[in-house]
């Protein structure tokens, strides 16, 4: 269901449905979005927005069904952001999809902003949950999917949570709750950067073989790397089209700051303080790196 052929992304008002714009594009733009906003605060989760950019393009530009001028449609797949720091990257790819205006990135973080810093359902159209507390995102899927089922829909349940919240027992709960149900319309989605606010996340408590752990759960399971776009791609099909009864997790290994280099080998990148004019730098770079990249 890519944004230039899907029958399913014309019907449903999708704006860019045969624009001709890779996903590569666009995870391009949804970090040139992103380091616009962390230029407005002058710090951030940045290094976590530059990272899943890949998984939020293939997610809002190939897997979701959305309508960006309504957002509340009955039909549309729910994406959930359970880690609520990530709304930066989630407000960049809604900026991306249409959903939001552009024009708002200049009020990131402000008062009276659409866009706060910690996502918020009931001021940003287009944000499914509230963030805040961690590890409550995969709980409010389960109960989101099951609820869809019971009223006979097809949509479908994402959340996008973190390796860090695997550390809350929540996590877990919601993980056997969705195997007890077998909830095929729910695809939960781990981005694995192994960075949280105390140091590295493999350092704070053991979590791998992590596919092994969640496949004993009862879920269908697949390992991809989250900064190739193919894999990421192909690992969203499988997920939707799997004949198999039980909920779908596709972990994702991705690098923190990725696209901006001199940001990845920043120490301690999880809350990132970035000097007022690195951050025209750190545009520039990804400038250039898209540019040598693309075809065009």
């Amino acid at each position: 269901m890519s944004a230039s052929a899907s029958p399913d992304a014309a019907a449903s008002g999708f704006p860019y449905a045969g624009a001709n714009i890779s996903l590569a594009e666009r995870a391009y733009r949804i970090r040139r979005h992103a380091l616009r906003m962390g230029e407005v605060q002058g710090q951030g989760y940045i290094a976590q927005a530059l990272g899943i950019a890949d998984v939020l393009a293939v997610a809002y530009f190939h897997a979701l069904r959305y309508r960006p001028h309504e957002v509340r449609w009955e039909g549309r797949d729910r994406f959930l952001l359970s880690i609520g720091h990530y709304a930066i990257a989630l407000y960049a790819a809604m900026i991306e999809a249409g959903i939001l205006p552009e024009s708002e990135i200049e009020t990131y973080g402000g008062d009276e902003s659409r866009l706060p810093m910690s996502g918020m359902a009931a001021y940003t159209p287009g944000m499914e949950i509230t963030g805040g507390s961690l590890g409550h995102g995969v709980g409010i899927a389960v109960g989101m999917a099951l609820g869809l089922k019971r009223k006979k829909s097809d949509a479908r349940v994402y959340t996008l949570f973190s390796d860090g919240e695997l550390n809350e027992g929540s996590i877990w709960e919601g993980v056997m709750g969705a195997a007890h149900w077998q909830l095929d319309n729910l695809i939960g989605i781990v981005d694995v950067n192994d960075q949280q606010a105390d140091g590295p996340s493999s350092a704070m408590s053991s979590r791998e073989p992590l596919h092994e752990r969640f496949r004993a759960f009862g879920w269908h399971t697949q390992r991809v790397d989250g900064n190739d776009i193919e894999a990421v791609t192909a690992a969203f099909d499988a997920a939707r089209e799997v004949r198999v009864a039980g909920p779908r997790i596709v972990i994702c290994d991705t690098r923190m700051a990725k696209g901006v280099p001199f940001l990845e080998t920043r120490e301690r990148n999880h809350f990132l303080r970035v000097e007022a004019d690195e951050w025209q730098q750190a545009i520039a770079v990804l400038d250039a790196g898209f540019s040598t990249r693309s075809p065009r």
